[in-house]
């Protein structure tokens, strides 16, 4: 497997393991690419990379030793090449959110969940004490009436 200056085709991993299963799989290269590390494998004539399972684009291990780690494990090839000829840590770089806002924006969704929850209980309490009323569905329709007429009085009114 030389350098791969033109685009590989892609195969999906289920195929990647009837490959495995097989025992079809003749090589592979983990291969550097901007922003992370695809896997390469080779069998009879044909050099195809690793798609990711949604995209079907070329899957990107972040680091060296899990693009290893898959080589070793999955494709159970104890020898592998490595190409870092066209590897960039710095392309394509995601930034994970900060740990201190992922968990402020956790802390107000569990306030907002709390506040919900409260008042969903005190209407509950209202109904059952008599302090809320229920209305019948007559009435709702009413007012439901009476709230569109109304927006429909000031639409017009913009539109003049």
């Amino acid at each position: 497997m030389g350098h791969h200056a033109m685009p590989l085709e892609t195969i999906d991993s289920k195929a990647v393991k009837n490959l495995v299963d097989a025992q079809a799989i003749e090589g592979a290269v983990v291969l550097g690419q901007p922003g992370g590390w695809a896997v390469v494998v080779r069998y009879g004539n044909h050099e195809r990379v690793i798609a990711a399972q949604r995209s079907h684009r070329m899957r990107l291990w972040r680091n060296l030793n899990t693009a290893a780690a898959f080589v070793r494990l999955e494709l159970h090839m104890p020898q592998f090449e490595v190409d870092a000829e066209d590897y960039d840590p710095e392309a394509n770089k995601r930034e994970r959110p900060d740990a201190a806002e992922r968990q402020r924006r956790m802390q107000q969704a569990a306030e907002h969940d709390a506040w919900f929850r409260a008042e969903v209980q005190k209407t509950l309490d209202g109904i059952a004490n008599g302090t809320v009323r229920m209305i019948s569905d007559e009435e709702w329709k009413a007012i439901s009436e009476r709230k569109r007429a109304e927006l429909m009085r000031r639409i017009a009114e913009q539109s003049n």
